[in-house]
């Protein structure tokens, strides 16, 4: 067995391959010439400023064929990305030819002076140097030593506590309308002395677990952590805590952009919230990297509860712990792992959750609200032992859909919550026109049957597809802004999300590429992630031909396998080339 050093060691060596990967493909990408950049997508040319107002930068475009996406760091120059004059943004929003900006770092000045001739590059913050000082306070600190590294190495098991299990237990069932095993969740993770895990499968209420038990600990005067991978997450945690109607003390403490849903208060730095002078307890939201710098360090916090926590590396995951003596652990190790530069995935340590649900007990949120009965069933079986549930009030739900007629009645029948669409196309690998034409045939039939455009969800593997289908989107829908309230993306973005209908576009049809990235593109978190986000109608598209010649290699067998037994699940309709006649 390892030792604490020696897995500090593999930690920052992770650390430092990650940094170096990152820096050298983002400098290989900017070597090629601005054509190609433009041609896959890897940057937009001919950006002209609109307008520059409180770090907001407002911009416009002929043409966007880029793979950027909201929440995207970029840089913005005249013509060398390395340029040290160059501006350093995040894309707040992306209207296609429409894009607004939020100044992160760099003189805006070169914007008064030349208002066109910009470009955008993707960009990318080094942050190891953070990573490395929190390996080095794990190594360092009495919390890391005598807590953080016995817990990571399963020489330390969780304690429960059963006379306060027992009172919260009490409580729960006279206080609220949890379920059974959301009850006994909250309960022992209330009750855990210093770790406890909750795994929760789509749909099936883990962020009303988190905010019950943020409150609970809060109202006894502790001082309660709620931090994850993105500020997305941290704030949706934030307004379910919110929507309970606690007069605990709550706050994020991060940058306002990235607070605009936020139904709580947001401050830049904890000493501007006045929860320095609170004696009881309160809920701080917040990113781990808010811990190493001015914003929140050398605030002490009594329980850590991380949300999305199947997402979060150790390295991550101890930047936050060296916060408080308490863990809270929330997530699912059969939804999307932590991204890793990396092209071979065992070359990544696990997530902090995939780790300990090896070395400790957790518990099962086993009944899901969001899908019915037939979307429950797949997933349930493939990744959840059977034990996951339609609750009874989502189990019979099905798609509601007026008299009108389309030609696409049969693929959107409501007695087949499961569909997929064969189009026999060919040799296609991250962009299939077909498939996009077909979405969007799709989506009209949809909007013409009075389901909200905001009711209806696209996933694709690849952002070359989604920005396809984006595009002929808002090209087609009768109205103007319907394209907006459609998501179309990646299934890393859909994650956390539902929608009443989601359509999965495949994309790829060759084998030889599929064999290629099926590391990716079939990787078994990402299939359940994508077919879990509907509520009563999946339909998939794609082309037999990816599953019905399968390479022979046996390392692949397992995952063409399982695409197999998706589709197989679902009710085929084929379609060469996609004709309906």
């Amino acid at each position: 067995m390892s030792t604490p050093a020696e897995l500090l060691q593999r930690l920052r060596h992770f650390v430092q391959r990650e940094a170096q990967a990152q820096a050298e493909a983002l400098s290989k990408q900017w070597s090629y010439p601005l054509a190609e950049r433009v041609a896959r997508g890897w940057a937009i040319e001919g950006l002209e400023v609109e307008s520059f107002k409180n770090e907001i930068l407002k911009m416009r475009c002929t043409t966007n064929d880029s793979r950027f996406r909201e929440g995207d760091l970029m840089v913005l120059h005249r013509g060398n990305p390395a340029d040290p004059d160059a501006l350093h943004v995040e894309l707040q929003y992306d209207g296609e030819d429409e894009l607004e900006f939020n100044l992160i770092r760099g003189n805006p000045y070169e914007l008064s002076q030349h208002t066109r001739g910009w470009i955008a590059d993707q960009d990318w913050f080094d942050s190891s140097t953070f990573y490395k000082n929190a390996l080095d306070q794990a190594a360092d600190t009495l919390r890391g030593r005598s807590l953080i590294l016995p817990l990571l190495m399963g020489r330390l098991q969780p304690q429960i506590d059963f006379a306060r299990y027992e009172r919260a237990i009490d409580y729960l069932l006279r206080n609220t309308r949890l379920d059974e095993s959301q009850i006994q969740a909250v309960a022992l993770a209330y009750a855990s002395d210093v770790l406890y895990l909750i795994q929760g499968p789509p749909g099936t209420g883990k962020t009303w677990v988190l905010a019950h038990i943020a409150v609970m600990l809060a109202e006894e005067g502790q001082r309660v952590l709620i931090t994850g991978l993105t500020h997305r997450a941290i704030n949706n945690a934030l307004n379910k805590i919110a929507q309970l109607g606690s007069e605990v003390p709550l706050c994020k403490i991060g940058p306002s952009r990235n607070a605009t849903d936020l139904q709580a208060d947001n401050f830049e730095y904890f000493s501007e919230s006045g929860f320095g002078d609170i004696n009881g307890g309160y809920i701080i939201g917040a990113t781990p990297f808010a811990l190493l710098t001015k914003r929140l360090s050398g605030v002490e916090f009594d329980t850590v509860i991380f949300d999305e926590a199947s997402q979060v590396t150790l390295p991550l995951a101890i930047m936050g712990m060296l916060a408080g003596n308490k863990y809270i652990l929330i997530g699912d190790q059969q939804q999307l792992p932590p991204v890793s530069i990396f092209s071979q995935p065992e070359s990544a340590p696990p997530s902090i959750f995939s780790l300990l649900s090896q070395q400790t007990s957790s518990t099962l949120l086993s009944t899901t609200y969001r899908l019915n009965d037939v979307l429950t069933e797949w997933p349930s079986k493939t990744f959840y032992d059977g034990e996951l549930q339609a609750s009874p009030e989502a189990a019979p739900r099905r798609l509601v859909l007026s008299s009108a007629h389309t030609p696409w009645d049969f693929v959107l029948d409501p007695s087949r919550p499961a569909v997929f669409l064969d189009l026999q196309h060919r040799n296609t690998t991250v962009r299939s026109h077909l498939e996009a034409e077909k979405v969007v045939e799709l989506v009209l039939a949809l909007l013409e049957h009075h389901i909200p455009p905001q009711e209806i969800g696209v996933v694709v593997p690849y952002r070359a597809q989604s920005r396809l289908i984006r595009s002929l989107l808002r090209r087609n829908l009768p109205v103007s802004d319907w394209w907006k309230e459609i998501v179309a993306d990646t299934v890393e973005r859909m994650q956390g999300q539902e929608r009443e209908v989601v359509l999965v576009s495949l994309t790829t049809s060759s084998v030889t590429f599929a064999a290629q990235v099926a590391d990716f593109l079939l990787q078994p978190q990402r299939l359940n992630v994508a077919v879990t986000r509907p509520r009563t109608k999946l339909i998939l598209l794609g082309s037999q031909s990816l599953i019905k010649s399968p390479p022979q290699d046996e390392k692949l067998v397992a995952s063409f396998d399982l695409l197999r037994s998706l589709l197989d699940h679902c009710d085929w309709f084929s379609l060469p080339n996609g004709s309906l006649t």
